[in-house]
């Protein structure tokens, strides 16, 4: 049973999924084309969304493609590359007034899904291939890109530690690629690329505002010219918790804050029932600033700057972050198992549930307001198979126990321990 309000259609292999509603003042369009992350495609699928960017048949040079978007009366372009369990994800997003905010006989919804097909389906070519300059100019773009995560010591230290956990498994790879790829990446290679991305995606469009399922699947029909053969679906993979013993990696780089993160593995994902219960785990572990590690490792003990968990529910994985003082190393580790430990015994007060419920609950009411919020939401349901409504999702969340939350502990298991210090030998 459909119970989300998206009506489900198809056209040229793409899932569509609309959401009629006059509620907002302009059309929210959204893209999803997922791979499975793969070593020898993860940087040329990441590089290609930032090439089509750069202009399309009719509009080949950049400065036109952006006058195109202020001749929509400044519709909203852009477009994600981001990773969901063992899937690269391109997101492409419009945001499109609605025609009768404007007068006249504008067809806006028609003239976004001209200009979105065409980005997609034909881009600005020479000699049969991607546009050199553009290849070369945005080659540079996704490099700066990856040396930055380098210079956020933070954001090095959360891709290191998932690195390290996962070194054989798909899931280790960054979803903009690697940096030694990207130069023997031509033009020529990359198109084949595109070309194979485009047939072998999985598929999902996505439209919420004041239109029909009909009329996007026209829209779909008269300006995607792509043929592709069939419709890709996602697989879904179970996880699986693993009882190997936790293995600690130290790296050195010149810091003078240490980065301690921890990851841990749950047989726990989206489309089990136990998934509500791990929500609340994580937020009453670290996912929100009443939390044990924000108030117990960096209010009560001091021995923290950030301190904070996060859960991927389709890799199974939950993540912890903090930053410390070097010498603070074991303190920390050992504070931080004892949080986990509390968990699995049960040691959770009143006020940590009802205030992650609170949160919870916000979360998912204030989702309701963004048109893009409600299709990111939806969008779990292709990637899980799983059928869940906001509204069903809250009714779980409100009545876990904290039994629940202690049986959902049980289920996550400390798997990877990284350190990052300075060079200073002791």
């Amino acid at each position: 049973m459909n119970t989300s309000g998206f009506e489900r259609g198809s056209r040229k292999e793409f899932r569509i999924h609309v959401l009629p509603t006059k509620r907002f003042k302009t059309f929210a369009i959204s893209l999803y084309a997922g791979v499975p992350l793969r070593e020898d495609t993860v940087t040329k699928v990441a590089l290609t969304p930032f090439v089509l960017r750069r202009g399309t048949e009719s509009y080949p040079e950049t400065t036109q493609f952006r006058e195109q978007l202020e001749h929509l009366y400044g519709a909203g372009f852009g477009f994600d590359v981001y990773k969901r369990g063992d899937y690269q994800i391109v997101q492409f997003r419009m945001d499109t007034i609605n025609d009768s905010f404007v007068g006249g006989d504008e067809q806006l919804l028609d003239r976004s899904f001209a200009f979105l097909g065409e980005v997609l389906t034909r881009p600005a070519q020479e000699d049969g291939h991607f546009r050199t300059s553009y290849v070369q100019a945005e080659r540079e773009t996704v490099r700066k890109k990856l040396e930055s995560i380098v210079n956020d010591k933070m954001r090095y230290a959360a891709e290191r530690s998932i690195e390290e956990m996962c070194k054989n498994e798909p899931y280790r790879l960054h979803p903009l690629g690697e940096r030694k790829d990207l130069p023997g990446i031509e033009p020529d290679t990359l198109t084949a690329s595109y070309q194979e991305w485009l047939q072998q995606a999985s598929m999902d469009l996505y439209v919420v505002g004041d239109t029909t399922l009909e009329e996007v699947e026209d829209l779909v029909q008269r300006y995607f010219d792509v043929d592709r053969a069939s419709t890709v679906n996602y697989k879904t993979q179970k996880a699986v918790r693993g009882d190997k013993e936790v293995e600690t990696v130290v790296e050195r780089l010149n810091v003078s804050q240490g980065k301690l993160n921890m990851g841990l593995r749950t047989s726990i994902t989206y489309g089990d029932q136990q998934y509500a219960a791990a929500l609340m785990y994580n937020g009453i572990l670290g996912g929100y600033p009443h939390s044990k590690l924000f108030v117990n490792v960096r209010e009560k003990e001091s021995l923290a700057y950030y301190a904070s968990s996060r859960y991927d529910g389709h890799k199974g994985i939950a993540t912890i972050q903090s930053g410390i003082e070097i010498p603070n190393y074991e303190k920390a580790v050992k504070i931080i198992k004892q949080q986990l430990d509390e968990m699995k015994n049960g040691m959770i007060s009143d006020l940590e549930m009802s205030q992650t419920k609170a949160m919870i609950r916000n979360l998912l009411k204030e989702m309701q307001d963004s048109a893009f919020e409600m299709i990111a939401y939806d969008f779990n349901r292709q990637l899980s198979g799983k059928e869940r409504t906001a509204e069903e999702l809250l009714a779980q969340v409100e009545q876990i126990s904290k039994e629940n939350v202690r049986e959902a502990a049980e289920q996550f298991r400390l798997d990877t321990i990284y350190f990052l210090r300075d060079e200073k030998e002791e």
